[in-house]
């Protein structure tokens, strides 16, 4: 389990009360460790404004992006845990990054207090439509392995969420792609768009504008249920690599200690927005589901995402000094 803060709270005594119950009484920073116009950036900026009524203060996105996300986690790991940082994780930042860095200050497990999972949707395989004559996942790996070694395959960084999905992909299918990490979600689209990087995993949410565009030919999905939002766009398990799954989140969690009232509190303030129409609509146009979990769900879909990870960075020998 991950610690709530509750001890800390009954260690500071009557003293903590005060601060508590007042909170907040400044304004709130949520740590983004993703660049902007990234997935977990839309989404950070579209859920923050609809808190800062119920809250009665603004929240300030503080963008610390870079090392697949690590900068990020690392300012908020080091933040006071008072109430007034918060960090925007997600798949890679708060899963992969266990798997393949060896010196991590923080121990993704229980370094940070869950809120609540946000958003959770697919990454989706896309391909340049110019460089690729397939159309369906078989006769893309026929393409790949015709040719090892031909292909760059773009990341949003080492430690990505898109970067070991690709991995797993190859992993299960016997590929030789080039892996070609960039920095952030804008400059790995900006690859693929002009074939120098003509593969890759994304956040649907990052790049369903650019397929509507009929920019980017989106070939199969990651989950296990197609998407609603590209209906005829079948899974990787139907397209024949069975049993592939990953998908990509966004959720909110706090540095280990913040006190539990203001952990209730932020997650009473989230979990009113399921009620929210209009955010649902806009996410759901984005190709992410609106989920809004308790923090034992989302504890729950953090430690099933490290083991996943550890065990595939172990097989293809993933690491990060």
């Amino acid at each position: 389990m991950f610690a709530t803060g509750l001890t800390l709270a009954a260690a500071s005594g009557a003293r903590a009360q005060p601060q508590t119950s007042a909170w907040p009484t400044r304004p709130l920073r949520w740590i983004m460790p993703d660049t902007p116009g990234s997935g977990n950036d839309i989404i950070g900026r579209m859920v923050s404004p609809l808190l800062e009524g119920p809250l009665g203060q603004p929240i300030v996105i503080d963008t610390r992006a870079g090392a697949g996300g690590r900068i990020g986690v690392e300012a908020a790991f080091r933040a006071a845990p008072d109430g007034y940082t918060f960090l925007v994780g997600n798949a890679g930042a708060n899963g992969i990054n266990a798997a393949i860095y060896r010196d991590l200050p923080y121990d993704l497990t229980n370094a940070f207090q869950p809120i609540s999972l946000m958003v959770l949707g697919p990454n989706v395989l896309v391909v340049n439509p110019r460089v690729f004559a397939a159309r369906n996942l078989r006769d893309l790996i026929v393409e790949l392995r015709a040719r090892p070694g031909a292909f760059n395959y773009a990341s949003g960084g080492v430690g990505a969420s898109n970067h070991l999905g690709m991995e797993l992909m190859k992993a299960m299918a016997g590929l030789d792609v080039v892996h070609v990490p960039y920095r952030g979600s804008q400059p790995m689209t900006q690859a693929l768009i002009t074939g120098d990087a003509p593969v890759m995993f994304a956040n649907l949410t990052g790049v369903m504008s650019f397929i509507q565009q009929g920019a980017i030919l989106p070939i199969a999905v990651s989950t296990l249920r197609r998407a609603p939002q590209l209906p005829n766009v079948p899974t990787m398990h139907e397209s024949g690599l069975e049993g592939y799954e990953t998908a990509a989140w966004t959720g909110l969690l706090a540095p280990r200690g913040t006190p539990e009232p203001i952990v209730q509190r932020m997650h009473a303030a989230l979990a009113a927005l399921r009620e929210n129409a209009a955010l649902r609509e806009r996410i759901d146009g984005l190709g992410g589901e609106l989920l809004l979990s308790t923090p034992d769900e989302f504890a729950r879909r953090i430690q099933a995402d490290i083991a996943k990870w550890k065990a595939l960075a172990q097989s293809v020998e993933i690491r990060v000094e």
